[in-house]
């Protein structure tokens, strides 16, 4: 199990960025973290490729639709073959289902909707948001917990095998936009309870925002960033953005701390 990468920090000028649009990293044979290239959408989300005995989960699909720039499609089955796939999402936002379409046409594939409502029947939650639900890729059970705040449909996914949550954009090294405080606040106490009674190695979200220097993030729309922090946090940075929302205390703004910002709006964006 290896977290041992330095992911590609884009170029000053994309349009002579010559890696690849996707970097792929196994952090074991059956589990896989992509990252989108910054040349392609400054947003460089990490998308994660989670593969079972019976079937693989791909959680989100990107930031760009157009397989001829971001071949997702074909980068999945190169990894997969023709194996079952299902496609979900950490959330609904643009950056995270825009190459779903690439899927349509795969075969012994479902590509789950990005509504609550969808979400909701496809997994089975019977109590949104307080019910934990379970998804068994055949050897490989993951633990679903529901996660608005950030956006309604968001759900937290944990693996049994490796120990990692996968927290989409509740929580990374970054600009924590947070749209729904109390739901959020609620997510975050869930998420502590959660992680109080398993064992879990890391904190996965799905962008890198900060740079290594305490509360100083990159400039919104940055192609470059040369300086990251790890991806990977931990269940006390749970506990510390607890308590970075009791600092905040329900006031709109932007609100920051060491290795994260809080962005509290009164009025969703779709981002």
């Amino acid at each position: 199990m290896n977290l041992d990468v330095r992911w590609h920090p884009g170029h000053p000028v994309p349009k002579f960025d010559t890696a690849p649009p996707l970097q792929v990293h196994a952090y074991d044979d059956r589990t896989l973290i992509l990252r989108q290239n910054k040349a392609l959408n400054y947003e460089a989300p990490f998308l994660f490729l989670l593969i079972g005995d019976e079937r693989a989960l791909l959680l989100d699909t990107g930031a760009t639709a157009d397989p001829a720039h971001f071949p997702l499609r074909a980068t999945v089955d190169d990894l997969i073959g023709d194996r079952e796939l299902v496609v979900a999402h950490t959330h609904g936002h643009g950056d995270h289902v825009a190459a779903d379409g690439q899927f349509a046409d795969r075969p012994r594939t479902t590509v789950v909707g990005r509504d609550r409502a969808d979400v909701i029947e496809f997994f089975g939650f019977r109590d949104w948001p307080e019910d934990v639900r379970q998804f068994d890729l055949g050897g490989r059970v993951l633990d679903l917990i529901p996660g608005p705040g950030h956006q309604d449909a968001a759900v937290v996914f944990y693996d049994r095998e490796t120990g990692i949550l996968f927290t989409g954009d509740t929580l990374y090294p970054g600009r924590l936009y947070v749209f729904d405080l109390p739901a959020y606040t609620a997510t975050i106490d869930r998420l502590i309870g959660f992680c109080g009674q398993k064992q879990v190695s890391h904190v996965l979200g799905c962008h890198i925002e900060m740079t290594s220097e305490p509360g100083v993030d990159y400039p919104i729309g940055s192609t470059y960033q040369p300086d990251e922090p790890p991806l990977q946090l931990t269940p006390g940075h749970l506990r510390d953005l607890r308590a970075a929302l009791a600092k905040v205390d329900g006031r709109h703004g932007v609100h920051v701390f060491a290795e994260f910002v809080v962005h509290h709006h009164a009025v969703h964006r779709h981002l």
